[in-house]
């Protein structure tokens, strides 16, 4: 638990407090120009202690983390004999599909008909077919 008390460990505390303390402040002074005859301010006043909840969950998460990481590391590593398993991937499963898939390459067709009369768009599908013919390519790669 001393990793608790590390200066960016207690910085995070800290934040943690202020935010807390901060927004439960401005959902209570919400409330304060609610009953006042602000109506809108019963929403802001719901919504500044939802914010409070959620910083205190990322805190835990992060706390719960790193307690996780420091365990991991402290503890010595496994023989991968003594590896249940039901982590194992099955063997027929492992190499039934490649890992990388390629692009399905298609032929460029132009179709038989007379000359285009749009240049403008007969450049723009010209550099849509390169874009389809190079999948991996930039648009800045465009030759054209």
């Amino acid at each position: 638990m001393r990793w608790l008390w590390t200066p960016a460990w207690i910085a995070r505390h800290v934040a943690m407090v202020v935010l807390v303390v901060g927004f439960l402040g401005l959902g209570w002074w919400q409330v304060s120009r609610a009953t006042a005859g602000n109506s809108i301010s019963w929403g802001y006043a719901v919504e500044w202690p939802v914010f409070a909840g959620f910083v205190v969950y990322v805190w835990w998460r992060e706390v719960r983390l790193a307690r996780r990481k420091a365990v991991a590391a402290t503890e010595p590593p496994g023989d991968p004999a003594d590896a249940p398993a039901a982590d194992a991937a099955p063997a027929a499963a492992a190499g039934s599909r490649p890992a990388v898939r390629r692009p399905v390459r298609v032929a460029r067709v132009r179709a038989a008909s007379g000359p285009v009369e749009d240049t403008e768009l007969a450049a723009y599908n010209d550099y849509l077919s390169w874009l389809n013919a190079n999948p991996g390519a930039r648009p800045g790669d465009y030759p054209g």
